[in-house]
């Protein structure tokens, strides 16, 4: 098999001090993994800690302390057309739980055709992260569901207009005043957000690798997880979500926008289109890697079509590594250990 090419030394130790550096900052200054967190005020309820890490990544766990009323509710919400300005989309629209929790698209289509900018994330285990969308402009999962709402491209409506709607639905309005005294956008955001926390895909073979069972992995998964951890990769995919809890740049070991091969565009801005701080320019959230094997297309701008170019360009642009077909297939083969399960009634649509 051909030799792998590298970089530089003087950049290869360089890159490497950057990803010993995430990961002492990790285990000095992180907070323990949460298995859930509750969105803002607390009013869905507590999350409960996440099984003990094993190095910079732990288990998943089911959530507990979540309201089992509002995840219903949210659930409701979430599948329903109304919230949109034309009633044709809804947040399962485009964060379809049987496509991995998104859309399989390069970019979300939202009312009248329109096409937005980014890859839609997944909602799977959005709970764990710790901030939403790719540029992280919102703090939590209750502030993220106000986003699409409002937007012109995605549901295109806004809050009076969506209550007045579901004012009309009996079943609606009793819940509503049961759960928070009265139907109005924050408690619409809050239910939802509920039950986004509680799309936790546990019990995924790597999982259960953690937990102690040592035939939960195929020997390629096991051996891709030893390279994943020698490569660095392990030092932006962490925690019990491997992502999701740091920014990064797109790019560290070669100019990825310039050899994409084609113009920038408003995705690619990443932070900066938050923060207006150059430093930030094509800096992004690190993307969790559960289920990411069922999330194809990949990266923010959904130019990846596959599992196998991702695992490329990541080892290209951020490590400075070139993989052969044998350690890229041992990565692969790790990364689809990481599928959980979501919960049995996770899918099922309540209907009107």
């Amino acid at each position: 098999m051909p030799p792998s090419t590298r970089p530089d030394p003087a950049i290869a130790i360089a890159v490497l001090a950057v990803c010993a550096a995430a990961l002492l900052a990790y285990f000095a200054f992180a907070p323990p993994e949460q298995a859930i967190r509750a969105p803002a005020g607390g009013s869905s309820g507590a999350g409960a800690p996440a099984a003990p890490a094993q190095g910079p990544v732990s288990p998943l766990t089911r959530p507990v302390g979540l309201d089992p009323e509002k995840v219903r509710l949210g659930r409701r919400l979430f599948h329903d057309k109304r919230l949109s300005g034309d009633g044709t989309v809804a947040c399962a629209s485009c964060h379809d739980l049987n496509r991995g929790g998104m859309d399989g698209l390069p970019q979300a289509v939202g009312v009248r055709g329109q096409k937005g900018d980014v890859n839609t994330p997944t909602v799977l285990n959005s709970g764990l992260n710790f901030r939403q969308f790719w540029d992280g402009r919102a703090a939590d999962l209750v502030e993220q569901a106000a986003g699409p709402v409002h937007n012109p491209t995605e549901m295109d409506s806004n809050w009076p207009q969506v209550v007045a709607r579901l004012s009309g639905d009996p079943a609606y309005a009793a819940a509503f005043a049961r759960l928070y005294g009265r139907l109005e956008g924050p408690a619409i955001q809050d239910a939802i957000a509920a039950y986004e926390q509680s799309l936790v895909t546990a019990d995924a073979p790597f999982d259960r690798h953690l937990q102690g069972d040592a035939t939960a992995l195929s020997p390629a998964a096991a051996e891709g997880w030893r390279l994943f951890r020698d490569l660095g990769c392990v030092a932006c995919h962490q925690g019990a979500n491997l992502g999701g809890n740091m920014y990064a740049g797109l790019g560290v070991m070669g100019d990825f926008f310039r050899d994409r091969g084609r113009a920038p565009t408003k995705a690619d801005l990443g932070r900066y289109s938050v923060t207006r701080r150059e430093e930030d320019r094509h800096v992004f959230k690190v993307p969790s890697l559960r289920n990411v094997a069922r999330t194809a297309p990949y990266f923010h701008d959904g130019s990846v079509a596959t599992l196998e170019e991702a695992v490329d360009l990541m080892a290209r642009y951020q490590l400075g590594v070139r993989l052969d077909p044998r350690r890229k297939g041992q990565l692969i083969a790790f990364l689809e250990s990481l599928t959980g399960e979501l919960p049995a009634d996770a899918v099922e649509d309540p209907g009107r």
